[in-house]
């Protein structure tokens, strides 16, 4: 999980921030992204791609990153990822992630392909959440921030179950969707909910 760390290191870079995002595939709620500088901080607790984590361990890990290291988050909301699609809306979520981090950092490591508008040299990683340490805290981060948002609009919105889809296409959702129709945290440039919406239309 070091590697690209080191690598990087070896290169003279000093300051390497990883970054990931939460929340691109759902239908609904925000897209989060995180920044996380580790520096030299030393973790009691194991740092692994989110995915790989029960949600009781990724919270105690959460707290110790944010005890540990430098963290920053960044997120859009389902009106601007309809206004200017996930692409470009994960792109400034991550870019707000790093603005944030409160220090410069001299190079990234970024989850993915995604190239972002900084004048920060850059590395994008395929599975980089669990290949990079960096990326992986981030990809934590990210998580538990989203779905802490998601369960709040899960108060809101009883209805569609976002405390347990935390807004993902799953079967059970997409049932809810169809039956209640959108609520205003739906991403309706995305094609369930845009199907559910033109249906709604013709009803009417």
């Amino acid at each position: 999980m070091f590697y690209y760390e080191k690598k990087t290191r070896r290169k003279g870079f000093k300051l390497i921030a990883g970054i990931d995002e939460a929340g691109r595939g759902p239908l609904a709620g925000p897209v989060v992204a995180a920044a996380v500088f580790i520096g030299k901080a030393l973790f009691n607790e194991r740092i692994d791609d989110s995915k790989k984590l029960s949600p009781a361990k990724r919270e105690k890990v959460f707290f110790e990153i944010l005890r540990s290291c430098l963290v920053s988050v960044g997120s859009v909301n389902h009106r601007e990822i309809d206004k200017i699609n996930i692409l470009n809306a994960t792109r400034r979520a991550m870019e707000q992630a790093v603005r944030g981090l409160g220090i410069k950092p001299d190079y990234l490591l970024i989850d993915g392909k995604i190239n972002l508008n900084l004048p920060i040299r850059k590395e994008c990683i395929i599975r980089g959440d669990s290949r990079s340490i960096s990326i992986a805290a981030a990809s934590i981060v990210a998580k538990v921030v989203r779905d802490s948002m998601m369960f709040e609009f899960d108060r809101r919105y009883p209805q569609y179950g976002f405390k347990f889809n935390k807004g993902y296409g799953t079967q059970k959702h997409c049932l809810l969707l169809r039956s209640f129709g959108p609520c205003p945290i739906h991403r309706k440039s995305f094609m369930p909910v845009k199907m559910v919406m033109e249906k709604y239309r013709k009803e009417d």
